[in-house]
């Protein structure tokens, strides 16, 4: 039933106009990046750039300001992402195929762990990386930021485990599979989508970490991008807004890839369609 009568026309009106003010909201931050990356005389306003430049990209693409940093971050991201996803496979699947009274406390109780301020958990993981002399270690950092991921990890991967007909892996192992070849070689291949969601937020979710990489890794050689972004801010309150906008749009551009090569990689389309005739 479509809306005629004048409130619901007006309510349609209403609808749209806020949906244009969030939109707006989101876009000008946006707008503001592009354009101020091209302006050589760039200022917190949005404004058209009076002489367009590339000056801002030639400052920020140096070794020490750009690729080390990105180099970084790349490693911080995947490494984290991999080592979560793996762990988390093999932790969903148990938690997914074998019932037992502990199943919900446990998933409750690893779901707390999200619920810990990272703030006040670096404190006793600072003391515990000087005593283990992890501090400045990229491997020690990675592994703490798979360890803060997984939380989430696990319970998105189980969902993921659920939706697979246990009737698959029934069949392998009437062929004499082993209970580890049939998550390998059957599930993992049909959740492969939802591997890959779990692998991109983990690793957006790492790529934009500040605060656990400022706080673990000491040397600049080790510093990613998102630390490494701050050196853009002067002090006394100078910025480089120029140039902190050419190096957002530098550093945007490897989660967009991700993006774009997953989507593509996948095909939009779920493994399991097919795999069980009703």
């Amino acid at each position: 039933m479509k809306l005629s009568s004048p409130n619901g026309i007006a309510l349609k009106w209403t609808a749209n106009i806020l949906l244009l003010l969030i939109g707006v909201v989101f876009v000008l931050p946006l707008v503001w990046v592009v354009l101020a990356s091209f302006d050589g005389g760039a200022t917190l306003s949005v404004a058209w750039p009076k002489q367009w430049t590339l000056e801002n990209f030639q400052k920020v693409l140096t070794p020490e300001l750009a690729f080390l940093p990105l180099w970084n971050s790349l490693l911080l991201s995947a490494g984290c992402a991999i080592v979560t996803v793996v762990i988390a496979v093999l932790a969903a699947y148990p938690l997914s195929r074998y019932r037992n009274r502990f199943n919900r406390p446990f998933l409750y109780a690893i779901l707390f762990g999200t619920c810990l301020p990272i703030t006040a958990m670096m404190v006793p993981v600072y003391s515990l990386f000087v005593s283990l002399n992890l501090i400045d270690s990229l491997g020690g950092t990675i592994l703490f930021m798979a360890a803060s991921s997984l939380p989430m990890a696990i319970w998105m991967t189980k969902n993921f485990v659920d939706s697979v007909p246990i009737s698959l892996e029934e069949a392998a192992w009437v062929d004499g599979a082993s209970s580890m070849k049939t998550l390998w070689t059957v599930v993992v291949p049909l959740v492969r989508p939802g591997i890959a969601v779990v692998f991109i937020y983990v690793f957006v979710a790492a790529w934009g970490n500040f605060f656990v990489p400022f706080v673990l890794l000491l040397s600049p050689g080790n510093q990613p991008a998102a630390v490494s972004i701050f050196t853009f801010f002067g002090q006394y309150g100078a910025v480089a807004y120029g140039q902190l906008a050419a190096y957002s749009l530098i550093y945007s551009v490897p989660v967009i890839a991700l993006y774009v090569i997953v989507s593509r990689a996948l095909g939009g389309s779920s493994a399991l369609a097919g795999a069980v005739k009703g």
